[in-house]
């Protein structure tokens, strides 16, 4: 999963999410803009949503990049079996 800042607004949730060395501003499921800081994000989510967006992101919720961290790493077993099939 990348890092994201997640704000659940009653109507719709709000998300911004690293993209590279960029940050996504998506409104529910729709994209608003890719901005340089997070904080350029929040501003442009701010301009365009009808609904009530935290100016500070201390007012959202951080979640840190997690890329599988909770999966083992793969057996030699595991390897061999996909090296086998290929």
């Amino acid at each position: 999963m990348l890092a994201q800042y997640v704000y659940t607004a009653a109507e719709v949730p709000f998300r911004i999410v690293r993209h590279g060395h960029r940050w996504r501003a998506l409104q529910g499921p729709h994209e608003i803009g890719r901005y340089d800081t997070p904080e350029d994000a929040v501003r442009g989510l701010r301009d365009v949503s009808l609904h009530w967006v935290p100016r500070r992101l201390s007012d959202w919720r951080f979640i840190p990049d997690a890329a599988l961290a909770h999966l083992a790493p793969p057996t030699q077993a595991a390897l061999a079996r996909l090296a086998a099939a290929a």
